[in-house]
């Protein structure tokens, strides 16, 4: 992928669900590698779709979104798998696996990948640690409070470093001294070349750090600020 490729690009793309009435329509979009966006709008605007659209976990109804250079409406199944083990997702309902252990549940993005047991618990570990669950390494997540399934969904998001972080509410179930933590592990990540967004709704947060800005409004999306130049 060439360096003048923007990692996602969006050119008039409408999404709808089954109703037909349009969640985000002609939204067109150049975000870069390397860059870190806010995402901000009222609640039900529209930035949990996006994030959803950003993970392949639907397609436009219209438009082209491009996502590492390819056009996603093009992908096979198998290759939009592919796609997502270079993308780490922090969703708002945590989507951890019951069964597993906490360690297990951050480790298993490198199970996929073919790492070692070794290799994989000694990194989960490590992460834990930094989010300060270094205790809970065999708990379930039916056993964790929101705050602590929320840090063990952004260990579990960053843990192969992917090419892109999508955090929907990231920070909403810690307290302010954990959430500037995890910030600065999105900050890390991106400072080592991940495009970070976060979707937040805590106009606070945003003002505390020097972002770039995109925001939904009446379905649709526009710069409030652009830093990264996208």
């Amino acid at each position: 992928m060439s360096k003048n490729v923007p990692i996602i690009s969006m050119e008039k793309v409408m999404v709808h669900y089954g109703n037909g009435i349009p969640v985000l329509k002609n939204v067109s979009l150049r975000l870069n590698k390397e860059s870190f966006y806010f995402l901000t709008g009222a609640s039900g605007a529209g930035k949990s779709t996006l994030i959803r659209l950003l993970y392949m976990g639907m397609k436009p109804a219209s438009g082209t979104l491009k996502i590492f250079g390819e056009n996603v409406s093009e992908l096979s199944s198998d290759e939009i798998c592919n796609f997502r083990q270079r993308i780490g997702v922090v969703f708002q309902d945590y989507n951890l696996l019951d069964y597993l252990t906490v360690l297990e549940n951050v480790a298993l993005p490198l199970k996929v990948r073919g790492e070692t047991q070794r290799a994989r618990e000694h990194q989960a570990k490590e992460l834990l640690d930094w989010v300060g669950l270094g205790n809970c390494f065999k708990a379930y997540p039916e056993q964790l409070s929101g705050g602590q399934k929320q840090r063990v969904a952004i260990a579990r998001a960053v843990i192969t470093r992917p090419d892109i972080i999508l955090a929907d509410e990231p920070t909403g179930n810690v307290d302010e001294e954990i959430a500037d933590k995890l910030m600065k592990l999105f900050y890390g990540m991106h400072k080592m070349g991940t495009c970070v967004i976060v979707a937040t709704h805590c106009r606070q947060f945003i003002d505390k750090f020097n972002f770039s800005e995109l925001a939904i409004e009446n379905n649709r999306v526009f710069w409030k600020n652009n830093r990264n130049g996208g």
